[in-house]
C-alpha cells in the first residue's frame, strides 16, 4: 500500500555519542578522514552499503551497537577528540584572519557572497552536474579552509542533475530519483520566533513565488539553497526547483530569477536572522545568476531617492563575473518577450525599468541577435570586474565578448583570468598524502610549497607500491560498477565470470572521465580501433583504459558517442582492457584519480575552459596526456606529462574529420612510443625510475600551483578585495556613486566631440637609433571635457607587416598646454630600447579613479 504521507525519523544518539550527529551535520567530514574513520569503526559494512553517508549510517544503527559504542571509553575519547577538532576548525585564526591582522590598512571584505546554479560538495549531496559544480564546490571547500568569510548560494535540486545506466545496447539512459531533504544533511533556516524563514518572488499573472531556505554547513561556510518544492506554491511554482539544467526556456529563466533575484533575498534574510555581516562583495560564478544585479539595482531604487544609472555603479563596483564557457552555445540566451514578461514592475523586480534590464542584456554589437537577451553580457553589465579561468580561457573570452568593447584591441577586453584549482583534501588519496607527511610535510600547513617538495624524499619503492594499491582499489571498484552495469543491461550472472578478470592492477591505467559534449571527444581514441585495439592488448606493454561521462539529456548526439565506445568496449576481445563506468559522480571519481597513471584529456582546442580532472590526478602521481588547452596550455612541462599535438591551424579548421584522424595518430603514438616504454622499463625492484622522477617533478612544482587555495587567495587578492575597495570609495564619498554615474553620462555624451588633431614627433632625425627618445607632442580637441577627464597615450611598440603595433607598450603624455575651443597640448616621451621595426600612434581615454580598466566605458579617440 501507498503511504499517504512521508517523513523521515532521526535517530537519538546516546549522550556519550551525541556529538557524532554534529559531525554528521557538517560537510567538512566530507574531506576530512579522521571524521569519515569514527563513522567507518561503527560498521564497515554499513559505512560502504550507505555510500558513506553519514546521517544514513546513523539511523540505521542498531540500539546495541550503540550502546556497545558508549560503552567503549577508547571511541567515546575519539569522538570527543574529533569534536574539538571541528570546533578548533570552526572558531580559530585561519590565512584569511592572519593576513588581515598583518595588514589592517588593506581592504579585507567583511563577507562575500558566491552564487552558482550548483555545487559539487559530496556524493550525498548530489546538486552538481559537472565540472561548473565541482569547482563551486571546491572553492567553497577551500574558502572554509583558509577562513576568508564566503557565503554560497544556490538553489535545491529535488532531483538533483540525473543518474545513468546503459541499456542492452549501451544507450544512455537517466533516471530521476526523489532526494528528500530531510534525509539530507541540511538543516532549514528559521527566523526568530521559530517560524520558518521564506523569500517571495513576484510572478506575472499569478500568486508570488515562495521559497524555503535549506543551509549546509561546508565547514566555515554556510551554503543557501531554494527550494520552492512547498505546499503553499501551486504546483507548477513547487517544479522550479526540481531538477538541475531541466525544462523548457521558460523553466530556466524561473530558475534563474530565483537563483538571482531570491538569491540576493534569503542572504539579506539569513543576515538578518544570524546576526552575519551583509555581503560586501557578490561574486556571479557564470551567467546563471545574473539577475542578482538587477534585484540590487531594485533595492537601491526602491526608495525612490536613487535612479538607475546610480544604482548600477553601486552594484558593480562590488561585483565580480567569472565565465566559464568557450563557446557560444554554453551561453543561456532566453527571448527578450520572455524575460519583459518576468521583470519589471508587474515581475520579479519591481520598480526597475524593464528597458533598462533589456539592455543590460541586449546583443546590442555586430553579429549579435537583437531578440535574444544574454545572460553572460548582463553578467559582464553589471559586474566591474570579470574573469576566465584560464589563461588561454581568457584569451578565448576577450576574443568571444570584444563585441562589448568595440573599439579596442583584444587585449585590453577588461576580462583577466584567475586559473581554477581543486581542493586537495577532497581529492587526493589519504595514502598519497601519507608519503609526504612521513618525509616531515604538514598537509594543513600554510607552507603549501613545503609539503609539495616532501615528496621529492620519498623512496621510488615506497611511491610505487603505493601507485599499485590505488591502482587496485581502482580495478576492484571498477569490476563492482561493471558488474552492477551489465546486471543492469540484462546479462545474467553466468555470463559475468569474465568481469572477476577485468582490469589489472599491474597494467598501465588511463583515465578519462568527463561530460560528453563533442567538443571534448570521448571517441577520438576510437578513430583508428585496430591501432587502439594493438595498445590495449600490447604483449609487453599492455595499456588499460577506464572511461566514464555523462551525455545532457537532450544531447543525442552525445547519447551516440557513449554507445559507440561502449559498443567497443564490450567486445570480448578487449573488455578486459578498457570498461565504461556509468553515473561518473564524486564518489566514481574518488578512486578513479589516485588509480591512473595517465590521465588523458583531447578536446578540440581551445574549446576547454580551464578543465579539473587532470590537476586531481596529478596530485594523485598521475601523469597528464592532453592536447595543450586550459590549464594544460599554461603550466606545460615535459616532467608532468605529454602534449598530444594539435591541428588546430586555419587549413584543417574546415576539416574535423581530418584534424582528428592526425590528433588520434599522434595520441597513438605517444602512448606507443614514449608513454607505455617508460612505464615498464624498470629497475631490478620492479621500480620505472623515470617514471617515478616524474611524478616528484609534478608533485613538487605542479602541486602548489593547481589548489584551490591558491585559486581563492588569488580571487581574494586580485577580485574580491579591490571591489571591496572600490565599493568603501564609492560609499565614503557624499553621492560617490551618482557622481560616478553622472560623470560616466557626461563622458559619453560628449565623446563625440573628443578628437586627436595633430601629432608631432622629434629627437630621433633621419635614422632612429637604439638609445634615442622619441618626443612626441599631441594636440587634442576635447570639446566639453577636460584634462582631468581623460587620459593621454603613446601606443608604441613593434609593427608587423601591415603596420600594426603588436607587443604594446603605453607611455602617458602630461598636459603642456590648453588653448580656446576645449583644444589642447600633451607631450610624451619614449626611449628606443630595441632595434627593428617601430610603430606609434596617440590616443585618448576617459580616465577616473573608480574606472579598473581603460576599456571599462568602451570609448577611446585614435589619432
Amino acid at each position: 500500500m501507498r503511504a499517504i504521507r512521508r517523513f523521515t525519523v532521526r535517530p537519538v544518539l546516546p549522550d556519550a555519542l551525541a556529538s557524532l550527529g554534529e559531525l554528521a551535520a557538517n560537510l567538512r567530514w566530507s574531506w576530512h578522514p579522521p571524521t569519515q574513520a569514527l563513522f567507518e569503526e561503527i560498521d564497515a559494512e554499513l559505512w560502504h552499503a550507505v555510500g558513506h553517508d553519514p546521517l544514513r549510517l546513523l539511523g540505521e544503527v542498531s540500539g546495541a551497537r550503540w550502546a556497545e559504542l558508549a560503552a567503549d571509553p577508547a571511541y567515546v575519547g575519539r569522538v570527543a577528540d574529533v569534536r574539538a577538532g571541528l570546533a578548533s576548525y570552526l572558531t580559530d585564526d585561519r590565512w584569511y584572519q592572519r593576513a588581515r591582522a598583518a595588514q589592517p590598512d588593506a581592504t579585507w571584505p567583511a563577507s562575500i557572497a558566491y552564487f552558482s546554479p550548483e555545487f559539487g560538495i559530496t556524493a550525498v549531496l548530489p546538486q552538481y552536474s559537472g565540472g561548473l559544480g565541482i569547482l563551486a564546490g571546491d572553492h567553497l571547500k577551500a574558502a572554509s579552509d583558509l577562513g576568508v568569510p564566503i557565503v554560497g548560494v544556490g538553489l535545491l535540486y529535488r532531483h538533483g542533475y540525473f543518474k545513468q545506466s546503459l541499456s542492452h545496447e549501451g544507450w544512455q539512459q537517466e533516471s530521476y530519483p526523489v532526494l528528500d531533504p530531510d534525509e539530507l544533511p541540511l538543516s532549514l533556516l528559521h527566523d526568530e520566533e521559530g517560524t520558518r524563514a521564506t523569500i517571495a518572488i513576484r510572478m506575472p499573472d499569478g500568486p508570488d513565488l515562495l521559497a524555503r531556505i535549506w543551509v549546509a554547513s561546508v565547514g566555515r561556510v554556510p551554503l543557501l539553497l531554494l527550494d520552492t518544492d512547498i505546499e503553499e506554491n501551486p504546483e507548477p511554482y513547487r517544479l522550479i526547483t526540481d531538477r538541475l539544467y531541466g525544462g523548457n526556456t521558460e523553466h530556466r529563466l524561473r530558475q534563474e530569477l530565483l537563483l538571482g533575484v531570491g538569491g540576493v533575498r534569503a542572504l539579506r534574510l539569513h543576515a538578518r536572522i544570524t546576526g552575519a555581516p551583509e555581503p560586501e562583495v557578490f561574486h556571479t560564478n557564470e551567467g546563471h545568476a545574473g539577475f542578482l544585479g538587477v534585484e540590487r539595482i531594485r533595492e537601491l531604487t526602491a526608495g525612490g531617492d536613487v535612479d538607475f544609472a546610480t544604482a548600477l555603479e553601486a552594484g558593480r563596483a562590488s561585483t565580480v563575473f567569472t565565465t566559464h564557457t568557450p563557446v557560444p552555445a554554453g551561453i543561456d540566451r532566453f527571448p527578450r518577450s520572455l524575460v519583459e514578461q518576468y521583470l519589471g514592475d508587474h515581475g520579479a523586480t519591481p520598480g526597475v525599468a524593464v528597458d533598462q534590464v533589456l539592455a543590460l542584456g541586449a546583443e546590442d554589437y555586430d553579429g549579435g541577435d537583437p531578440g535574444v537577451f544574454n545572460m553572460a553580457v548582463m553578467g559582464f553589465r553589471l559586474a566591474q570586474r570579470a574573469n576566465g579561468v584560464s589563461q588561454l580561457h581568457g584569451h578565448v573570452s576577450r576574443g568571444m565578448f570584444n563585441g562589448l568593447w568595440p573599439a579596442f584591441d583584444e587585449a585590453e577586453v577588461p576580462i583577466t583570468s584567475i586559473t581554477n584549482g581543486v581542493h586537495a583534501p577532497t581529492w587526493v588519496a589519504p595514502e598519497v598524502a601519507a608519503l609526504a607527511e612521513a618525509q616531515g610535510g604538514d598537509y594543513d600547513g600554510d607552507d603549501v610549497e613545503a609539503f609539495w617538495a616532501a615528496f621529492a624524499k620519498v623512496p621510488g619503492p615506497d611511491v610505487w607500491r603505493t601507485k599499485r594499491a590505488l591502482r587496485g582499489r581502482l580495478v576492484d571498484d571498477a569490476r563492482r560498477r561493471l558488474r552492477k552495469s551489465w546486471e543492469r543491461r540484462g546479462a545474467a550472472p553466468a555470463e559475468l565470470g569474465w568481469i572477476d578478470e577485468a582490469l589489472d592492477p599491474d597494467v598501465l591505467t588511463i583515465g578519462f572521465a568527463r561530460r560528453v559534449p563533442s567538443y571534448k571527444r570521448l571517441t577520438l581514441m576510437l578513430r583508428d580501433p585496430g591501432r587502439l585495439k594493438a595498445l590495449l592488448l600490447h604483449p609487453e606493454r599492455p595499456v588499460q583504459l577506464v572511461v566514464a561521462g555523462k551525455a545532457h539529456p537532450a544531447d543525442d548526439g552525445g547519447k551516440r558517442l557513449i554507445q559507440e565506445l561502449v559498443r567497443f568496449a564490450d567486445a570480448e576481445d578487449v573488455r578486459h582492457r578498457i570498461v565504461f563506468l556509468p553515473n561518473y559522480d564524486i564518489a566514481l571519481a574518488q578512486p578513479l584519480y589516485p588509480g591512473c597513471d595517465v590521465w588523458l584529456n583531447n578536446p578540440l582546442r581551445p574549446y576547454e575552459a580551464c578543465g579539473t580532472s587532470g590537476m586531481k590526478a596529478a596530485l594523485n602521481g598521475g601523469l597528464n596526456l592532453s592536447i595543450l588547452d586550459g590549464w594544460w596550455d599554461e603550466w606545460y612541462e615535459p616532467e608532468f606529462g605529454w602534449p598530444i599535438p594539435s591541428a588546430d591551424g586555419p587549413v584543417l579548421a574546415g576539416d574535423p574529420d581530418k584534424r582528428d584522424d592526425l590528433e588520434a595518430a599522434a595520441l597513438y603514438d605517444l602512448i606507443e612510443t614514449e608513454v607505455a616504454p617508460r612505464f615498464y622499463d624498470v629497475d631490478h625492484e620492479g621500480v620505472p625510475g623515470r617514471w617515478i622522477e616524474m611524478l616528484r617533478h609534478t608533485w613538487a612544482s605542479l602541486g602548489p600551483k593547481v589548489l584551490a587555495t591558491r585559486m581563492v587567495r588569488d580571487y581574494v587578492a586580485q577580485l574580491y578585495a579591490p571591489a571591496a575597495h572600490n565599493a568603501r570609495q564609492l560609499a565614503a564619498q557624499p553621492d560617490g556613486a551618482r557622481t560616478l554615474a553622472s560623470w560616466k553620462a557626461r563622458v559619453r555624451g560628449a565623446w563625440p566631440g573628443v578628437r586627436v588633431e595633430h601629432v608631432e614627433a622629434e629627437g630621433i632625425g633621419d635614422v632612429a637609433e637604439v638609445g634615442a627618445v622619441l618626443h612626441v607632442h599631441s594636440y587634442v580637441a576635447l570639446g566639453e571635457l577636460s584634462p582631468s577627464d581623460v587620459a593621454v597615450q603613446i601606443v608604441h611598440g613593434r609593427v608587423d607587416a601591415d603596420d600594426d603595433i603588436v607587443d604594446t607598450e603605453l607611455a602617458p603624455m602630461r598636459l603642456v598646454e590648453s588653448y580656446d575651443g576645449g583644444r589642447h597640448r600633451f607631450d610624451g616621451e619614449v626611449p628606443l630600447g630595441r632595434s627593428g621595426p617601430f610603430g606609434y600612434t596617440v590616443r585618448v581615454l576617459p580616465a577616473n579613479p573608480l574606472l579598473v580598466a581603460p576599456a571599462e566605458l568602451g570609448v577611446v579617440a585614435l589619432a
